[in-house]
């Protein structure tokens, strides 16, 4: 469950003037303070029915409404009455949760305003917050703010692909010296995990993309240098998922030779044992026989040359195969 459910309607709210960040009140955000020369962040619970009339009664274009409140949401840029709405994703890092199942936040932009709307917890908003409290952060304007809330999202992905590499190099490395269901079974996690991740994070870099190409969206040379840098960093993410993804798959066949390399040499040597003692078999079942004429079966040294005419002919097998090279 997630623990916005009981928050209220407004997360945060800055207003950010001068170089300088203020935190505000609902009050303030409610009456309508625009400043001049600055904008407001307004950070929002998507679990609150006072967000959706908080919104419903904003101005903002009834589109953009119904976009930052969608349950479902893909990275995607759309531009609406004067503003635009930006869908950012983020790796799931809250306690319990698995990172590949990731975090969305809906942005609303315009002259002064960044609106953004968020399902469950996400750490790279409160980074942000947390930045803006203590003076280290003062985005001068509504698109730097989105390009240092960017930073931050790929900021906190980055371990989590790391990880990924390292737990790959050390199944390789387990790989080496066991084979069991259990290893096989983590490849296969890891790999499923790889390719989920890879399928949200891959369409953020070409939203990236196409923020820093926009010519309409509130962003200055610095901000679309920034947003270019991470969409880069976003495609390394992608290109060591497929890594990871491909790796895993070697690995997982590498095991798979060695599983079947194991069961033919375990194949080979039971029917090298059966080799030996077919002829064997095949003498006593014909010795064995309750007709009459039996060769030695009066004689009081039949058994004992009957056993060792079948040694000999044992050790003479087991010779020919070891010079085949099959023992």
């Amino acid at each position: 469950m997630s623990t916005l459910e009981n928050r209220p309607a407004l997360l945060c709210a800055f207003e950010l003037r001068a170089g300088a960040a203020r935190r505000i009140k609902w009050e303030d955000v409610d009456s309508g303070l625009s400043p001049d020369d600055g904008y407001l962040w307004i950070a929002l619970n998507r679990h609150s029915p006072d967000t959706r009339s908080w919104l419903n009664g904003s101005g903002l274009p009834k589109l953009a409404v119904s976009a930052l409140l969608a349950e479902e949401t893909r990275p995607r840029l759309l531009h609406v009455g004067g503003g635009m709405v930006i869908n950012l994703r983020g790796v799931n890092l809250n306690p319990g949760a698995a990172p590949e199942d990731m975090v969305s936040v809906r942005l609303w932009l315009d002259r002064n305003r960044a609106i953004s709307v968020q399902l469950r917890p996400l750490r790279a908003v409160l980074d942000t917050e947390r930045q803006l409290e203590k003076g280290i952060l003062s985005p001068q304007s509504v698109g730097a703010f989105v390009a240092s809330l960017v930073s931050s999202l790929i900021d906190r992905m980055e371990p989590v692909i790391r990880e990924y590499a390292e737990k790959i190099d050390h199944l390789e490395e387990e790989s080496i010296e066991t084979a069991g269901a259990e290893l096989r079974l983590r490849l296969g996690r890891i790999r499923r995990d790889a390719i989920i991740l890879r399928r949200y994070i891959a369409p953020q870099r070409d939203l990236l993309l196409s923020l820093s190409a926009d010519q309409n969206a509130p962003f200055d040379d610095r901000d679309r240098l920034d947003l270019r840098e991470n969409a880069d960093r976003v495609t390394r993410f992608v290109e060591e998922l497929d890594a990871v993804r491909d790796r895993a798959s070697v690995v997982n066949d590498q095991l798979v030779d060695k599983r079947a390399e194991e069961m033919n040499r375990n194949m080979l040597l039971l029917s090298v044992v059966a080799a030996i003692f077919l002829p064997l078999s095949f003498i006593t079942g014909l010795l064995g026989v309750n007709v009459a004429g039996i060769p030695g079966a009066s004689s009081p040294y039949a058994f004992a040359i009957l056993v060792g005419l079948m040694l000999i002919l044992a050790l003479g097998l087991v010779t020919y195969f070891m010079r085949k090279k099959w023992l």
